[in-house]
C-alpha cells in the first residue's frame, strides 16, 4: 500500500496490521494506494492501471463522492476514522471492492 503525499505517522500505525505492507514509492506496484487528493488519482493509474486508489477526506462535500469515482478511484474514506475501519477499506479495496464510508454516502 502507498500514501500519497507521505504521512509517516499514518505509514506506521497501518504499518502495524499484519496483512498491510506500506512502500514508498508507487514504482514498488501497490496494490492500493491512499491518497489525500482526487486530482492524484489519473496520475496513479497512468504509472499502474491495476493499482485501486483510495481517496482520503476530512469531510464530504457535495459532488466529492461522484468525482472522486470519475476519476478512477474505488472509494473515499475518512482520513482521520478510527485505523481499524481505514486498514479494513484498504482490504476491501484489495479485493477488488467499491470503498465508501457509510458517513460519506448521501442520503
Amino acid at each position: 500500500m502507498l500514501l500519497e503525499p507521505p504521512d509517516p505517522a499514518l505509514a506506521f500505525r497501518l504499518g502495524l496490521q499484519p496483512d498491510i505492507e506500506v512502500v514508498s514509492s508507487a514504482l514498488l506496484r501497490p496494490a492500493v494506494a491512499l491518497v489525500e487528493d482526487a486530482g492524484a488519482v489519473p496520475a496513479l493509474l497512468a504509472d499502474d492501471p491495476e493499482c485501486r486508489v483510495l481517496v482520503m477526506t476530512g469531510s464530504a462535500h457535495p459532488g466529492l463522492r461522484a468525482a472522486v469515482l470519475a476519476a478512477g478511484a474505488v472509494g473515499l474514506v475518512l482520513r482521520d476514522g478510527p485505523i481499524e475501519d481505514l486498514a479494513e477499506a484498504v482490504r476491501r479495496a484489495s479485493r477488488g471492492e467499491t470503498v465508501i464510508d457509510p458517513s460519506l454516502s448521501p442520503p
